[in-house]
């Protein structure tokens, strides 16, 4: 599990913590579809005791961890707090690998 400490920023669509390091980089997984028009990595996350799933997408050349407003809430936190956040991706079942294409089959001639 990574820890950091972040701030909890308000974006256009909830707040977030930006992730120090590249999910990808560090984890060695792909970034994969998560809905209409987003890739990122689905995560388990820990801010204080409080465990939650989110995700973490790429805004702006940086990454950030989605904190859902009940998340915010249960762990009394607001935003502009500096927070301290544990996260590992949700499915360790291995690294991703990239579509390789294959070579063109040579077809028998006739």
């Amino acid at each position: 599990m990574d820890r950091f400490t972040g701030t909890l920023l308000e974006g256009h669509k909830g707040a977030a913590c930006e992730v120090p390091f590249d999910p990808a980089v560090r984890w060695g997984i792909l970034a994969g579809p998560l809905w209409r028009g987003r890739r990122g990595h689905r995560v388990l996350a820990r801010i204080g005791r409080l465990r939650f799933e989110s995700f973490v997408v790429s805004r702006a050349r940086r990454f950030w961890l989605l904190v859902p407003e009940e998340v915010c809430n249960l762990a009394g936190i607001a935003i502009g707090r500096s927070v301290r956040i544990a996260i590992e991706p949700e499915d360790r079942a291995g690294p991703a690998t990239s579509a390789r294409r294959r070579p063109a089959r040579k077809r028998s001639g006739a």
